[in-house]
């Protein structure tokens, strides 16, 4: 596997089609970094670090509307690639769904969101969109 954030992406994209409600991925700090802004951001229930033995997974419970069963999370794409960086400063921040939806950026503060990177005044890699 040549990126893994796009396998987590693709994961949870997945796991929302096939209408699951729980999904486990494979972890890493990346990972269960993203995990807990779409968690702070709404998108996904609850998350659970599993220790296992080869590996550590993240369990990950899927957030449905309550009536109409859609998902919350529409779209969620990976924007920077390894083949393609995308960097942006802090003065050219995205903004997504024009203010609705979040930019995961990784920055030397860590991973956060594009709103917290605006606040920060810090710039740097853009690795993907949610909403």
């Amino acid at each position: 596997m040549t990126d893994p954030i796009a396998d987590y992406l693709t994961r949870i994209r997945n796991a929302y089609s096939a209408g699951k409600k729980i999904v486990e991925i494979p972890s890493s700090r990346m990972k269960v970094a993203i995990t807990k802004i779409l968690c702070d951001e709404g998108y996904i229930l609850s998350y659970k670090i599993v220790e296992g033995e080869p590996f550590n997974t993240i369990k990950i419970a899927l957030k449905y509307h309550p009536q109409t069963k859609a998902p919350a999370i529409t779209k969620i794409q990976r924007v920077s690639t390894p083949g393609l960086r995308k960097y942006v400063d802090s003065k050219s921040l995205p903004r997504v769904l024009n203010g609705l939806g979040v930019a995961v950026l990784s920055t030397s503060k860590g991973v956060i969101t594009g709103k917290q990177a605006k606040a920060e005044n810090v710039g740097g890699e853009y690795v993907c969109s949610v909403y």
